[in-house]
């Protein structure tokens, strides 16, 4: 059957780009991981792949076109024996059915949430009647940092393309125009510089956000914040703070290879000093990143690239912000118990409203903010449901949901009917061929295997 080939998002920013080359001809038989043309972007020219088998039929974007939108069919795939005529017939159903999966290639997430994803917490943190407005991730961060900057003159942003070309990922669009370069920063690429010029400032009572286009670069600059920021109030015996957020895409994105996939949820929550945030939707980004540039100690506030244009509703309230250390129910059940935090929230809400259908009910708790972890939260639930499979994004050995494990099997040991599954990602660096990508992800379906396992279905 004919395979229609879509535009590619080679960035979860990325909405159009120029088919700057075709690699291969009508005719030429490619194979998965075969390059099939190059692809600009106002970034990068960068080379595709194919996804799956097959013979190139038919051409549709001819090479050096500018403009092309993001999953427009470029081409069709066909199988031995097709002919053009049945690539003509099978065009738009090959559109309807295949654009889905397509994206799912892409990206280490499904581009579309179910409608349990807007499921209300039973305690929500903004009043009853609250006036809500839709915002995505990106623009309640941006909200965020402003109404923060405007409140107090000793907050500012530094990091790489901040201001002139506001954000790698538009996260800080129009706080240059509004807050002058003397309060949004262009920095070098160094991140082990100007994450200890912002230390340092820290130590001098400003409170700087820093930015990381992404936290895998944060590991040029990972001494100034363990060994300065972290542990300098408790080694000056409480007589000199750091109020610092240092913030940017954390995790996998798509195809950006193992260098630029790694989760760091778990190594920065081991830091004794450290505060540490995870936000998966946009009311609780704006939330939490509020909160965190109020601290007067250091946070580590990790985003997702492929969260960013996600929407939500937000509480349209003139200073909203979300406690540290305070989970968040977003469905209730009486099963089983699932935990996660971040992206990791998808699969497990996705997991949620198909186990439903199996007539599992299950509670999902986002966990938030990592340290301090409302583990009083998970006990709880525990205790009611009596089984716990946690979800996250991260390697296996020495993960998050290992230390919830621990957590409940010291103090609610007696209420589990089973032994607590970790869902993670395999224990691999992350390939940067994209059906290797989507293999070494955590998927829904085993987060629902899981919660089987636990309930003995």
């Amino acid at each position: 059957m004919a395979t229609e080939i879509l535009m590619p998002a080679l960035s979860p920013t990325m909405e159009e780009g120029t088919l700057a080359k075709w690699l291969v001809k009508e005719g030429d038989s490619v194979a998965s991981g075969d390059i099939l043309a190059e692809i600009e972007t106002d970034k990068a020219t960068m080379e595709f792949e194919a996804v799956d088998e097959g013979i190139v039929g038919k051409i549709l974007i001819s090479e050096g076109t500018e403009g092309v939108k993001v999953n427009t069919p470029i081409a069709v795939l066909v199988e031995e024996g097709e002919s053009a005529d049945d690539i003509e017939r099978s065009d738009a159903p090959a559109a309807k059915d295949d654009s889905k999966p397509a994206e799912a290639d892409k990206a280490p997430a499904p581009a579309s949430a179910p409608a349990p994803v807007e499921t209300k917490a039973p305690e929500p943190d903004w009043p009853e009647g609250t006036e809500m407005k839709t915002q995505t991730v990106r623009e309640a961060l941006r909200d965020a940092m402003a109404e923060e900057m405007r409140k107090d003159d000793t907050v500012f942003l530094m990091g790489e393309e901040v201001a002139e070309y506001q954000g790698a990922y538009k996260v800080s669009q129009g706080l240059l125009d509004e807050f002058g370069a003397r309060r949004v920063i262009d920095t070098p690429i160094t991140e082990h510089g100007f994450a200890g010029v912002a230390v340092g400032a820290a130590f001098g009572g400003l409170k700087p956000i820093v930015e990381f286009m992404t936290f895998n670069f944060a590991m040029q600059a990972i001494d100034h914040i363990i060994n300065s920021a972290a542990k300098t109030l408790y080694m000056s015996g409480g007589q000199m703070g750091c109020p610092i957020v240092f913030r940017g895409p954390n995790g996998a994105a798509a195809r950006v290879a193992a260098q630029d996939s790694q989760d760091y949820a778990a190594w920065y929550m081991q830091i004794p000093g450290l505060k540490v945030a995870m936000p998966y939707s946009a009311a609780d980004a704006k939330g939490l990143l509020k909160s965190a540039i109020q601290d007067p100690n250091p946070v580590i506030f990790l985003e997702n690239e492929i969260l960013y244009g996600r929407s939500n509703d937000v509480p349209d309230l003139d200073d909203y912000s979300v406690p540290f250390g305070k989970a968040r129910i977003w469905r209730e059940g009486e099963d089983v118990t699932i935990v996660s935090f971040g992206i990791g929230m998808q699969y497990a809400l996705e997991a949620a409203e198909k186990l439903a259908e199996d007539g599992i009910s299950a509670e999902v708790i986002d966990l938030r903010t990592l340290r301090p972890m409302d583990t009083g939260a998970i006990l709880n639930s525990v205790k009611k449901t009596n089984r716990l499979v946690t979800v996250e994004e991260g390697w296996p050995q020495g993960s998050v949901g290992s230390y919830i494990s621990s957590v409940v099997m010291q103090q609610a040991f007696d209420y589990l009917d089973a032994p607590v599954i970790n869902c993670t990602g395999k224990d691999v660096p992350m390939p940067y061929a994209a059906n290797l990508e989507k293999l070494a992800l955590i998927t829904t379906d085993e987060v629902i295997e899981a919660v089987k396992q636990v309930t003995y279905r």
